[in-house]
């Protein structure tokens, strides 16, 4: 039997919880605006968001997350991924 669900889409507001999850941080504690290295998060913790990501049934690379520091940079990536997965 196969799983006929569809992944939940992910959204700004479980990326801004996930990235304070790797921070050991309150998600209100991340704005949309901060750089998220300066907060301490770190290539390999990224590399574990964009795998828990993913999941979310977009293609997500973490190349395209590299190339943004803020949490509204990288929601305009998904957003354009979830875009094109919809067309």
């Amino acid at each position: 039997m196969t799983d006929t669900t569809s992944p939940t889409p992910l959204t700004l507001e479980r990326m801004r919880a996930d990235v304070a999850g790797m921070l050991g941080e309150a998600p209100d504690a991340v704005g949309d605006d901060d750089h998220l290295m300066d907060l301490g998060l770190d290539s390999m913790r990224v590399l574990g968001l964009v795998l828990a990501w993913s999941e979310t049934g977009i293609a997500l690379e973490f190349g395209q997350l590299a190339e943004h520091t803020t949490l509204s940079g990288w929601w305009q990536v998904v957003q354009q991924l979830q875009a094109r997965a919809g067309a």
